[in-house]
C-alpha cells in the first residue's frame, strides 16, 4: 500500500474517473473539493479525507480508508473508499433526464458487427448490378 499519492491518481485508481487526465480536469474545474475547498491535483491523499465529487453522471462524496496508486478491479477499489453520497443523490442525471439510463451502451447498438455488414453490403450490391 503507497502511503503518499496524488488526488487526480488516487481518484482515477479507485475508478471515479475513467482516465486520469479526467480527474485532473475535473479538479481542475473545481468539480472536487475537499472540506469544502478547491484543491490542486497534487495534492496528496490522507486517511480520512472527504472528498466531494461531481462527475458526469453523478455526485460523490467519499471518505478515504486505503490509499492505493495503481488502478485496480472496482471489487479492490470499492474497498479503499466509503461512499458517504446520500441515496437521492445517487442516482445519475441522465436517469432524471431520460426515464431510463443503465450507464452501458443499449445492446445491440452501435457498429454494426462483421456480418450484419457483409449482410448490407450484399443487400447494396444488388442494386448496384
Amino acid at each position: 500500500m503507497e502511503t503518499k499519492v496524488r488526488v487526480d491518481k488516487y481518484l482515477w485508481a479507485i475508478r471515479i474517473f475513467k482516465t486520469r487526465t479526467m480527474a485532473t480536469d475535473a479538479i481542475d474545474e473545481g468539480k472536487v473539493k475537499l472540506r469544502g475547498q478547491n484543491i490542486k491535483p497534487s495534492k496528496t491523499v490522507s486517511l480520512g479525507d472527504r472528498f466531494e465529487i461531481k462527475a458526469d453522471a453523478r455526485k460523490w462524496i467519499i471518505e478515504v480508508t486505503g490509499i492505493i496508486a495503481n488502478r485496480v478491479g472496482f471489487d479492490v477499489a470499492v474497498l479503499n473508499y466509503v461512499d458517504l453520497t446520500p441515496e437521492e443523490e445517487k442516482i445519475p442525471h441522465k436517469i432524471l433526464e431520460s426515464g431510463f439510463y443503465t450507464g452501458k451502451r443499449i445492446s445491440k447498438t452501435g457498429k454494426p458487427t462483421k456480418k450484419q455488414r457483409r449482410s448490407m453490403d450484399d443487400f447494396l450490391n444488388e442494386f448496384e448490378d
